[in-house]
């Protein structure tokens, strides 16, 4: 095998191990021209580490009870009026002269029922059913009879109180009128109810109670 001296002193050898040995060469060549960090591997990122704590359940949940032991407490009244929630005040308009309610029932002499309302006469005391009176040491049901005919001073005509537009369950002390007719003067001066104290019929009812009406 023979050798020649090329350019730069390397040695150049001739044949088929000069061929191998070229090659070997070549390739040692290739890796000392490629960059150093190329064979640096990629650095992975780092899992973050999971923190668990234990839990005793008899901390954290509730003991068992017994139905037994369970006791139903009242709630405490509010601090102050403030917290309550009142109804608005219904305004009504300048022309406004009342509710008429059709077709009422009278269970009572004074009280009224229809469209929804419950309407107590104002300024009288009801005389109730099943109320029964004293006359000449004889007790007779003054109440039914006091009942029979303010239903027939009604005769089913349309009343006229002082009341808001729209009904409610609860009674209402209210005036009422049929016509021109004030129905507590009308009880009142016919002994068919008591005047109030204080109120409005208190002349009315001593005049009816001096001339035995009722």
């Amino acid at each position: 095998m023979g050798a020649a001296i090329g350019a730069g002193g390397r040695a150049v050898l001739q044949g088929e191990n000069g061929r191998v040995a070229a090659r070997a060469q070549a390739g040692m060549a290739a890796q000392s021209d490629a960059p150093a960090t190329a064979a640096i591997p990629r650095p992975k990122a780092a899992r973050p580490e999971a923190h668990s704590r234990a839990i005793d359940p008899e901390v954290v949940a509730p003991p068992p009870l017994q139905p037994e032991e369970l006791e139903r407490v009242e709630p405490r009244a509010p601090l102050s009026d403030l917290a309550l929630a009142k109804p608005p005040k219904l305004k009504m308009p300048d022309d406004w002269n009342g509710t008429k309610l059709f077709q009422p029932v009278a269970p009572a002499a004074g009280m009224i029922e229809a469209k929804g309302y419950s309407v107590a006469i104002s300024g009288i005391d009801i005389v109730r059913q099943d109320e029964t009176c004293a006359d000449g040491g004889k007790s007779w049901t003054c109440g039914s009879r006091a009942r029979t005919a303010f239903r027939a001073f009604l005769r089913g005509r349309a009343v006229v109180c002082a009341v808001p537009p729209e009904g409610g369950r609860d009674l209402i002390a209210a005036e009422c009128r049929v016509g021109n007719q004030d129905v507590g003067q009308w009880l009142i001066e016919n002994g068919w109810a008591r005047a109030a104290e204080g109120g409005p019929y208190v002349e009315a009812g001593e005049k009816a109670r001096t001339a035995m009406k009722g």
